[in-house]
Formats: structure tokens, C-alpha cells, sequence
């Protein structure tokens, strides 16, 4: 079973920014990019980032999305937190976006992160036929 990683290196209250890792069960890196999720806000639905640990991750339909997109499970007081495309945290509701590099695109002094979608879409190819995994967020 693969695992995916968060690092997280930079957190206030509009925004968490990280470092995502897909290691594969040789535990090699198979896959890296930047991520970018909402500000902690207490674990509040819709616009808190959620807490660090480690909790199941299952591949599932989304209809909001129409697409399978991973979803993290077992978050306490927490559902449909997934892993999407998006370039700014105002842009989730408490999911994770997966981009290539980071950049203040919009010009408002934040980091958002570029090619989200090309960003999932490799993601979603290094997963392979994978329907379970386990994610780690640790806040560095």
C-alpha cells in the first residue's frame, strides 16, 4: 500500500502550505509536488485545514467534482475533506490542493500553487489501480 505525506512548513490562519509526497511500498519517493489547504481555524468544517496525524485515504466518487477524487477519512468532527485541484486556499472548503510550484499568482501577498489540475492528474496516475492508502500530515 502506498503513503502519502504532508509536510507542512508554513501555517497562519488564511493558509497552510506544504510539501505532498506519494512514497511507494519500497518506500521510495514516486511522486512530489506543493499543496495548499485553508488556515487553521480549530478544525471548523468548510474552513479549517485538519488537525496533523495519520488517517485512512480511499479513492471515491464525488458528485460535486462528477470525477473519483481521494478522500481522507476518520477526521474527527470532519467528512468530505478530498484532494482537488484549486490555485488558492479560499478556493477550499477544507480539502487539500495539489499544484507544482508555488507563486502569489493573484498578486495578494500569499503563496498559491500553479497547474493544479496537470498537478491531480499526475497524482491520480502515480496512485495507479490503488483504491486505499494511508495519509501522514505532520506541521514542521
Amino acid at each position: 500500500m502506498k503513503t502519502v505525506v504532508i509536510h507542512r512548513d508554513f501555517q497562519d490562519d488564511k493558509q497552510t502550505l506544504g510539501t505532498f509526497y506519494v512514497v511507494g511500498e519500497d518506500r521510495t519517493v514516486i511522486f512530489k509536488s506543493e499543496c495548499i489547504e485553508r488556515g487553521w481555524q480549530d478544525n471548523e468544517r468548510n474552513i479549517s485545514c485538519y488537525p496533523e496525524g495519520a488517517y485512512p485515504l480511499e479513492l471515491e466518487y464525488s458528485n460535486k467534482f462528477g470525477m473519483d477524487l481521494w478522500e481522507l477519512k476518520e477526521i474527527p468532527n470532519r467528512s468530505e475533506c478530498k484532494i482537488h485541484s484549486a490555485n488558492y486556499a479560499r478556493q477550499l472548503n477544507g480539502c487539500t490542493a495539489l499544484g507544482e510550484t508555488r507563486a502569489d499568482i493573484d498578486g495578494d501577498g500569499y503563496y498559491d500553487v500553479t497547474n493544479s489540475k496537470k498537478t491531480v492528474d499526475a497524482f491520480h496516475k502515480v496512485m495507479g489501480t490503488d483504491t486505499k492508502a494511508i495519509i501522514i500530515i505532520n506541521n514542521i
